[in-house]
């Protein structure tokens, strides 16, 4: 069963930055697409970034291209959330999911983490 820690997330300043960190465990890292969602009060959960398998191929929301990169360690079975700029709007809980990769440039996730907050004040 692959399970998913994420950690991370904190309140931050309009404008500041963070990376948030996702440790993956109990499969093999390398056979899944790797993604970042969130979800902010009264809204639906949004896909915002993935990364496949070989980490040659990464998807972002249109809102946060430019500002977020995901990477991939498979030394650490770690995927990173490089926020940079970060507004207000981006305040949710971020979740990391494995899965599988999407011909739309999504995930198809099969499994989550707990979530982690992120909070921007403005």
């Amino acid at each position: 069963q692959v399970q998913l820690v994420e950690s991370g997330g904190e309140l931050v300043q309009a404008g500041g930055s963070l990376r948030l960190s996702c440790t993956f465990s109990g499969r093999t890292f390398s056979n899944y697409a790797m993604g970042w969602f969130r979800q902010a009060p009264g809204k639906e959960r949004e896909f915002v970034a993935g990364i496949n398998w070989s980490s040659s191929t990464t998807r972002y929301l249109d809102s946060v291209k430019g500002r977020f990169t995901i990477s991939r360690d498979y030394t650490k079975n770690t995927v990173y959330l490089r926020m940079n700029s970060l507004k207000p709007e981006d305040t949710a809980v971020y979740y990391c999911a494995a899965g599988v990769w999407r011909g739309s440039g999504s995930i198809g996730p099969n499994y989550w983490g707990q979530g982690t907050q992120v909070t921007v004040s403005s």
